[in-house]
């Protein structure tokens, strides 16, 4: 039961990313050249009879640069198991995400159990002006300029799912402008202009 609902998760996740048939979106993962980014590693003690069983947790990014990333936990006995498990999570739960120019499209705060983040768009030549998990994301993800701060919980794995969150709110004008069905445009200073979306049916 546990495993089909896992596989329901991973088809919706990929359906929010890409329109199309089923087959054809599950054969674009694999196409991504992804680079993975570990962002910590834990090492967790159980006291057992006869001492201490040592045991690895790792919180990992993966990305292609262009507009997708995902993150992971993985634990396991040994470090590169954890590791690798990590990957296989994070490739899972790939988001795409909006942008403009070399920045995200509005400004977004998001809250994730104790963690808060907030994320703003920037003019070209900012830089990632972000730290820790949420530098490791954004720089995953792609964005190469942005202004982020985490307020609360510091904990890098509350932070990392907090900031795919916020990624995950993002809305570009061309959804906006077809859901609403009015003419949208995008501008952030120091971004190149961004073409007027028109709704279908004219107005």
């Amino acid at each position: 039961m546990g495993r089909a609902n896992s596989h329901k998760k991973k088809i919706a996740c990929i359906e929010s990313l890409w329109d199309g048939n089923i087959e054809h979106r599950l054969s674009v993962v694999p196409m991504l050249e992804l680079t993975e980014r570990v962002v910590q590693i834990n090492r967790v003690a159980k006291v057992v009879k006869g001492g201490r069983r040592f045991s690895f947790s790792a919180i990992v990014v993966v990305g292609d640069g262009a507009g997708h990333v995902g993150a992971g936990l993985g634990k396991a006995g040994e470090v590169p198991e954890a590791i690798r498990k990590g990957v296989e999570d994070a490739k899972k739960n790939l988001i795409k995400i909006p942008m403009v120019g070399t920045t995200i499209p509005h400004e977004v705060r998001q809250v994730f159990s104790a963690s808060r983040v907030m994320l703003k768009p920037a003019s070209q030549g900012t830089g990632v002006i972000a730290g820790g998990a949420v530098r490791a994301v954004v720089e995953a993800a792609g964005i190469r300029d942005i202004l982020a701060k985490t307020l609360g919980s510091t904990n890098p794995v509350n932070v990392t799912r907090c900031t795919i969150e916020a990624l995950r709110s993002l809305h570009s004008a061309e959804e906006l402008g077809a859901r609403r069905g009015v003419k949208l445009v995008s501008r952030i200073a120091g971004q190149p202009a961004a073409v007027a979306v028109e709704a279908g049916d004219g107005r």
